[in-house]
């Protein structure tokens, strides 16, 4: 029963971090005045200022159970799950569209599904195939739209946005696969906390790119363009980095591997929803289909693991 308890509080921290993950696609359309080193550096330095109040009052205490490769660990994180994965994601939507760039970062589960069907005791690959095969289906969907603009484009801007939306894809695995482990090794520290420490570390690394804006970059801009900008990174900060990554954490916890994958669909799904919003628009057909596929594909993965012989969640506490 305590299983079944913590798989449900699982799926609803991973479909809240996935609410407030869908944002991340509309700050580039928000502040599109802004490129994304500006949009980046933004974000992050607002996280980790963020971070550091509210991890002030146990900092010491926190810091005590890190040493060097900690940190190093953290650096890591840092940067595959943040920092490189926002750069792709913010030229992918300016280059290719929120839609194109949603579903294909939604193909994350796919890869997650992989990996996490080789841990103990997980559910098998192969009674995951529907949900995976309807995921793939949801981006092709999708990536048939992407490829009639890249066709009839008269430059390269489309399939640059593409590349960054799969550089997005792989980099945002590696921070899933990675944080899974670092969070299963960091028993003393809660995952509210060390989502704190990841801003911190972000934040300080954005720091470190402020040399770069400052030479490269055009910085022109009126009053309102900045305080659209400042507005549109606090809030992704706050609403995606701050609260969305600690849910994703807890998720991650109490949720099988083969399942935490799937969460990122939610993000999708909700991507899409704020995009019709911000366009006032209705879904293609194409984008019809693929919504029908992700919503599809995240119940046939639940459905998975409710069927018997499936694993407990290794990392519930």
């Amino acid at each position: 029963m305590a299983v079944q308890k913590n798989i449900m509080w699982g799926i609803l921290c991973g479909a809240g971090a996935g609410a407030l993950w869908g944002l991340v696609f509309l700050t580039p359309e928000m502040a599109s005045s802004f490129g994304p080193l500006e949009l980046t550096i933004g974000r992050y330095i607002f996280y980790g200022l963020i971070a550091a109040i509210l991890i002030a009052p146990r900092a010491a205490t926190l810091f005590s159970l890190l040493g060097k490769k900690e940190w190093i660990g953290l650096i890591s994180l840092a940067l595959a799950g943040n920092i490189f994965y926002y750069l792709f994601i913010v030229n992918a939507v300016q280059m290719g569209g929120i839609a194109m760039t949603s579903l294909i970062v939604g193909l994350v589960p796919v890869a997650v599904s992989i990996v996490g069907s080789r841990e103990s005791g997980a559910v098998p690959l192969a009674r995951l195939m529907p949900s995976i095969l309807l995921c793939i289906a949801s981006a092709i969907a999708i990536g048939w739209d992407a490829f009639d603009a890249l066709l009839s484009a008269k430059n390269l801007t489309p399939l640059i946005g593409m590349m960054c939306a799969v550089g997005g894809l792989i980099s945002w695995t590696i921070y899933a696969v990675h944080n899974r482990k670092w969070l299963a090794h960091m028993h003393a520290i809660s995952a509210y906390d060390w989502n704190l420490l990841l801003g911190l570390v972000t934040g300080a690394l954005s720091l470190l790119l402020l040399p770069f804006v400052f030479a490269f970059v055009d910085l022109s801009h009126s009053q309102t363009e900045w305080l659209n900008f400042l507005l549109a990174s606090a809030m992704v900060a706050l609403l995606a980095s701050v609260a969305g990554n600690a849910l994703w954490n807890q998720s991650t916890r109490l949720l099988p591997f083969t399942l935490v994958g799937q969460m990122v669909l939610f993000e999708t799904l909700f991507a899409l929803l704020y995009a019709f919003a911000w366009e006032s628009r209705g879904p293609s057909v194409n984008e019809a289909l693929a919504f029908a596929f992700v919503v599809a594909s995240v119940i046939t993965c639940i459905s998975a693991h409710r069927q018997p012989a499936t694993a407990s969640p290794a990392l519930s506490h």
